[in-house]
């Protein structure tokens, strides 16, 4: 049986039987970017709407949401990376913070993923 990222993503924001979870939207991600060559990290707080230059990467966030019951439960944003060179496209897509490989960015060198959701 095969599931599809948008299932799964959709399946981790909906509620167990018997509970009532709603999902907040929030002001902006928190991403965090490994450059695998050399092993160093960035992070960085991207506004909904918003894109950041990480490393070699141009991070796009359109939207992050969180349990509205537990804000520092687990987050998923929706991100574009692309090349800011060429423009070509890495990845676009959910990606859930606390399964990043779920659905990963597939890069040579930089990996990308959700840390949590940020709100004002």
């Amino acid at each position: 049986m095969r599931f599809t990222v948008a299932a799964v993503a959709c399946a981790l924001a909906m509620p167990a039987w018997g509970q009532e979870q709603q999902a907040a939207q929030g002001s902006a991600a928190v991403l965090r970017a490994l450059d695998k060559v050399n092993g160093h990290t960035m992070d960085a707080e991207v506004a909904i709407g918003g894109s950041s230059e990480m490393f070699g990467l141009l991070v796009t966030v359109s939207d992050c949401r969180f349990p509205a019951e537990n804000p520092t439960g687990d987050a998923y944003a929706y991100l574009t990376v692309r090349n800011p060179d060429d423009g070509a496209t890495h990845f676009r897509g959910w990606m859930v913070a606390s399964s990043p490989a779920l659905n990963a960015l597939d890069h040579n060198r930089y990996d990308v993923w959700v840390m949590r959701c940020s709100s004002s």
